[in-house]
């Protein structure tokens, strides 16, 4: 079993504390976040956009291994997942994520592209995790 983690600190009231959020590797170390970057549009990151690099990141990932069972390599993977945060009954709810996919694949034909690139957006780790969200994917093979 493979553990990692991340942290968080948060001082105040919802709507004008802050917080600082790190990993374990500290690739991100004591980022700042608070309720204006993640509800009001001021520059800085938040939980949602963390979750979006993650599953960028896992997904890329699944699908070079997607391609590899199927004896491709790709040249580039450039993955972007858009997390939607809503009002929802009691709150707020991450409702939908979206992924975009651009990848070129030398001998690719866009069937198998489309089916390791589907493949992937339900076998990686993270989409797992997000079941419970509805995940969307535009996918394009670039030649």
């Amino acid at each position: 079993m493979i553990k990692k983690y991340g942290t968080a600190h948060w001082s105040g009231d919802l709507k004008t504390g802050t917080g600082q959020v790190s990993t374990e590797t500290r690739a991100l170390s004591d980022q700042p976040y608070s309720f204006a970057k993640r509800f009001e549009g001021e520059t800085g990151s938040n939980p949602e956009e963390l979750i979006g690099a993650a599953h960028a990141a896992c997904f890329a990932m699944a699908l070079s291994g997607e391609l590899g069972r199927g004896g491709l390599t790709a040249d580039s993977i450039d993955a972007r997942s858009t997390v939607s945060l809503e009002p929802v009954e009691g709150g707020f709810g991450i409702t939908k994520i979206h992924l975009t996919v651009t990848a070129r694949i030398p001998g690719a034909d866009k069937q198998a592209f489309l089916e390791a690139a589907n493949a992937a957006k339900a076998g990686c780790p993270v989409s797992k995790l997000m079941a419970a969200a509805e995940i969307t994917m535009d996918a394009a093979l670039e030649s």
